[in-house]
């Protein structure tokens, strides 16, 4: 059964991103669909995918990542502005039967992604 899913690691501390924020859309001719609103668990996991099942189609996805505010909890910024705030990954699905995986690697300075299984 096809899904997608997410969690977020701090690597600037070796840590789960707990408590983030996470919306993922549907891409579909000039703007974005809401599919799923949630926030990271203690592990930076969400606890249920974001799409599975028949909700999953092929198409361009994007996750929103509000990182902006766990990093001002963390303490972590030289300044009330932080560098990152959302990060917004975009992302396609080919087959919808499969898992897509999409972590989130962030430092207050920097983020990657891959997918994952």
């Amino acid at each position: 059964m096809g899904r997608i899913t997410t969690h977020v690691l701090d690597t600037s501390i070796g840590k789960p991103g707990r408590d983030i924020a996470v919306a993922l859309y549907r891409l579909e001719g000039d703007g974005r669909t809401p599919l799923a609103t949630t926030r990271t668990n203690s592990d930076g996991r969400c606890d249920q995918p974001l799409l599975e099942g028949d909700n999953m189609q092929p198409g361009v996805y994007e996750l929103d990542f509000h990182v902006g505010v766990y990093f001002a909890k963390q303490d972590t910024s030289e300044t009330a502005l932080p560098f990152l705030d959302r990060v917004t990954l975009r992302f396609g699905v080919a087959k919808a039967q499969e898992h897509y995986h999409v972590p989130l690697l962030v430092t207050p300075w920097s983020y990657s992604t891959y997918r994952g299984s």
